[in-house]
């Protein structure tokens, strides 16, 4: 099947119901957390990884190759992001309705949280910090405006 294929079987975001941007947004938002353990796994096994690591697997940090630990810083900030996102959109998904029609484009905040802290994460291992710093405060800023669109949500319905 074409990649393009794929977009055609998607429902527009407009005719999607109410609040799928937002269960999108949670269940990609995970992915992405568990994507952050491929270049981590893949760090790990340059550092000669063994089942004895497994005792004490903060102890073979040292040995992991610069890109290798900031896999592993990566990995760690993507909890910490999904801690503050997944709130938000489940906020937003309960009162989708309320939250759409007081803030019709919110949807592309929901959207843009996951690309963005891919990006990091990508950004994070290629050592780019002004991007990094970019994708950072981009996923921090959709998060923002979720938990603000979902609180006048709230107050609306």
């Amino acid at each position: 099947m074409p990649p393009f294929a794929l977009a055609l079987l998607l429902p527009p975001l407009s005719a999607a119901a109410p609040g799928a941007a937002f269960a999108w947004s949670l269940v990609l938002a995970g992915a992405v957390v568990i994507a952050s353990l491929i270049p981590l796994a893949a760090g790990r096994s340059q550092a000669d990884f063994s089942l004895a690591d497994l005792s004490a697997p903060r102890a073979m940090f040292e040995r992991l190759p610069a890109w290798g630990k900031r896999a592993q810083w990566a990995h760690q900030n993507s909890f910490e992001a999904f801690g503050l996102h997944a709130p938000a959109c489940l906020l937003c998904l309960i009162h989708a309705p309320s939250v759409q029609a007081a803030v019709p484009w919110i949807a592309l905040a929901a959207w843009l949280h996951p690309a963005a802290r891919l990006l990091y994460i990508g950004a994070y291992l290629a050592d780019l910090p002004p991007l990094r710093s970019l994708c950072w405060i981009s996923g921090l800023l959709c998060t923002a405006l979720l938990y603000l669109a979902g609180l006048q949500g709230v107050l609306a319905g």
